[in-house]
């Protein structure tokens, strides 16, 4: 696996001496930077990382010194193993395709801000690693990928960076994470015909007009409309209840109010309360003979917590009512407070993204985050690693199934998704847009559910 650093320097403020004043960082076959603890020996790290002495000092070409000394807060690089050689395995000749790419490695291309400067810089670089621990799957199941690096910050001269005569070879390109580097970046990829993957949000209108732009993440408006979708396929048969919560910070104005104008569009009922109605006016919403399903005009935990509280007494007081209820993305984080609320009211959860911390698959992942780079993903919505994970194998299994012709249509890939499912539709005759939206439902028999539509 190929690997090549550009840009200013990878974690600038620690580096910049390792580095000293090249433009290109030396081209090395690299997994991680590793931070030197107090007493620790090149032996060591070499043993921990399961290299041999001679694979890190090849890496770190200023351990040959003779006056080297290993110091704490020293950065050095750490290379792949090398391939064993001994009783090598002939693979099989690869199986003609007429378009996928068999016969060479896949390119991917990173082009986003690694560094540890800025928050912006350290998600990236979590998502890189993702990017990594794909690569060692895929590697392990036969897939070889030549991955090129660029430390693409918001400050990058982006011309400079895609000067790179490697830049034009890629296949794929991940990146980039700000909507300034947008023009440039859709130019290079037309002109020499690469993927483009953008995969946080930014205003690239570019996507209008580029067929090599895949657009990640939607728009708030394209996930109230999935949404909306979503919840009058699902709850066609359900009497439907919307609850004015009084919030007057509430962003969940444009969600209700154009459900409710669908609702009334597809001549489907509905019923209105509040949280301030007396326990009496409250039930009047409710139907005895059908199942409810409730929708909150906020996304607030406070008011949620109201709800749930008057949806309780509600139960108790007459049992023969269900209810259920629609909610939104944020709901995913107050689960540590409401997760057996989830549970009675078989909460559904609608979201572009999910990762489910029960699961097998995510434990699993998460220790192999943790061996390989020695702590925890940030604790965030989504977790930059799982993401970088996604997106590599959907694109990197796609490439090598169909090259060129690879557009991410939904069962394009099989490959099932730790969190991020991506499915792609073209914008018009523009680029492709992923239109994913999960539903997140938590049933009575305490299971999570994914329902990918």
């Amino acid at each position: 696996m190929h690997m090549k650093f550009f840009g200013k320097v990878l974690f600038v403020s620690a580096i910049m001496a390792f580095v000293s004043s090249m433009t290109y960082a030396q081209s090395n076959k690299w997994r991680e930077i590793h931070k030197v603890k107090k007493k620790e020996t090149v032996f060591g790290i070499a043993r921990e990382y399961g290299i041999s002495i001679e694979e890190l000092k090849k890496a770190n070409p200023e351990m040959e010194a003779p006056d080297y000394q290993l110091k704490k807060g020293t950065y050095i690089f750490i290379p792949f193993p090398a391939p064993v050689t001994e009783n090598p395995v002939i693979a099989a000749p690869p199986v003609p395709q007429v378009n996928g790419i068999t016969n060479r490695p896949v390119r991917l291309g990173v082009m986003l801000p690694l560094h540890d400067v800025n928050g912006d810089g350290r998600r990236m670089v979590e998502y890189y690693r993702g990017v990594l621990m794909a690569c060692d799957s895929l590697k392990k199941e036969g897939v070889s990928i030549s991955v090129h690096t660029w430390n693409m910050a918001e400050d990058a001269d982006v011309g400079h960076i895609l000067a790179d005569p490697d830049a034009a070879q890629m296949d794929v390109i991940l990146g980039p994470l700000y909507s300034a580097q947008m023009a440039e970046m859709s130019d290079f990829v037309e002109k020499h015909d690469i993927k483009l993957v953008v995969p946080f949000s930014i205003n690239a209108p570019q996507l209008l007009t580029n067929q090599h732009i895949f657009q990640v993440y939607q728009s708030a408006t394209a996930l109230n409309n999935a949404a909306i979708s979503r919840f009058v396929s699902q709850f066609s048969d359900h009497h439907i209840v919307i609850v004015d919560c009084g919030d007057s910070t509430s962003t969940k104005g444009a969600f209700t109010s154009g459900l409710r104008r669908q609702l009334e569009t597809d001549g489907m009922s509905y019923s209105l309360t509040s949280l301030k109605s007396t326990e009496t006016n409250f039930m009047k919403a409710f139907s005895r003979t059908q199942s409810n399903v409730v929708v909150l005009n906020t996304g607030r935990s406070q008011e949620l917590s109201v709800a749930f509280a008057k949806l309780d007494n509600l139960t108790m007081n007459n049992p023969s009512v269900l209810v259920t209820l629609y909610g939104y993305s944020e709901w995913l984080g107050y689960t540590s407070t409401q997760t057996e609320h989830f549970y009675k009211y078989g909460v559904y959860i609608p979201t572009p993204y999910y990762l489910n911390p029960l699961s097998p698959q995510s434990a699993r992942f998460q220790t192999k985050y943790r061996w390989n780079f020695h702590q925890d993903m940030m604790n965030a919505a989504q977790r930059f690693a799982v993401a970088g994970f996604d997106h590599t194998m959907f694109f990197v299994k796609g490439l090598r199934k169909q090259g060129k012709s690879f557009v991410g249509e939904k069962g394009s890939v099989s490959y099932q998704a730790l969190q991020s499912p991506l499915q792609f539709e073209r914008m018009g005759v523009g680029g492709l847009q992923n239109r994913t939206l999960l539903l997140v439902h938590y049933t009575s028999d305490h299971r999570v559910e994914i329902l990918n539509k």
